[in-house]
């Protein structure tokens, strides 16, 4: 008997903010490695995740949502997008039963030219109304090259499991690319500052979240624990006296909250410290966006 031969390729989710497309990395992985909102842009970097098998590689990336860049870090957030898609293998863009085409026509055109597979993967079926579904399946089918839609509800885990299917049979036959130990090409770093930002995000509303950035100033493991020190940044004075709250209570609550998801994250004990500081307009400023990792050039 012949083993098959081993496939590999970068698998590219795409689509516009909020329509669920970390919560489908998150469940195909199988770990959460994408922070998780109910808030739009909440992901703002390219983030890698693997599935390794004795057969394949699947190298997933999760992309910024789609947007019309309003300022420089919306600028390096699609310049993730667009890298995207230079080096895909297999596009699964996602969608939902909300969502048009309405500000991302120019990338939907890159898409289709691209030569690359497309699965198109309409999300949040849970929610649909009589008819709808067939409604929105053929606005998405007119409007993007895909070689098979993929209804879904990723918070009920419905029918992702074809996604996976339908991607492993459209892998090219290559070694793989990383090391099959690996689940991400982030360092644990990373992990930290995006599970203290996610706890930004569920914990204040309007701008706030959208003006913060984390920086772990220190990462020391140890064998029963890991110290980190993390520097929570804001953009005007104001929005440091909002994350702090009233003596102190609301940075407390996110400290207690992102230590029991960073126990989880890395199974050791956490010991958490964090501080605020303003960095003037930090979203504006090129040479700031670089220092926060946002050059995807």
């Amino acid at each position: 008997m012949t083993a098959h031969p081993h496939k590999a390729g970068f698998v590219n989710i795409v689509g516009k903010p909020n329509v669920g497309k970390s919560t489908l990395m998150n469940i195909l992985v199988g770990e959460r490695l994408s922070i998780v909102s109910s808030k739009a842009q909440t992901t703002r970097h390219r983030i890698l995740g693997l599935i390794n098998t004795d057969d394949y590689q699947i190298v997933f990336s999760d992309t910024p949502g789609m947007l019309k860049p309003k300022y420089e870090l919306h600028k390096s957030m699609m310049g993730f997008v667009n890298l995207s898609l230079e080096d895909a293998d297999v596009i699964v863009f996602v969608t939902d039963l909300f969502e048009t085409d309405e500000e991302i026509e120019e990338v939907i055109q890159k898409i289709n030219a691209s030569g690359v597979p497309v699965l198109l993967v309409i999300n949040k079926i849970d929610l649909a109304k009589e008819g709808q579904l067939d409604e929105v399946t053929q606005y998405w089918t007119s409007r993007i090259k895909s070689e098979t839609v993929i209804p879904v509800s990723a918070q009920e885990k419905f029918n992702t499991d074809r996604i996976l299917q339908e991607i492993v049979e459209r892998l090219p036959i290559h070694p793989p690319f990383y090391d099959k130990e690996e689940l991400t090409d982030r360092p644990e770093r990373f992990f930290a500052s995006e599970i203290i930002r996610e706890k930004i995000f569920t914990n204040y509303k309007k701008e706030i979240p959208y003006s913060t950035e984390v920086g772990i100033e220190d990462f020391h493991e140890e064998e029963n624990i890991i110290k980190i020190r993390a520097t929570i940044f804001v953009e005007r004075n104001s929005q440091k006296g909002i994350i702090i709250g009233d003596q102190g209570k609301m940075l407390k609550k996110v400290g207690i909250e992102a230590r029991t998801d960073l126990e989880k994250f890395f199974g050791k004990k956490i010991f958490l410290e964090t501080f605020v500081k303003v960095e003037q307009d930090w979203r504006k400023n090129k040479l700031k966006l670089k220092k926060f990792g946002y050059d995807p050039s």
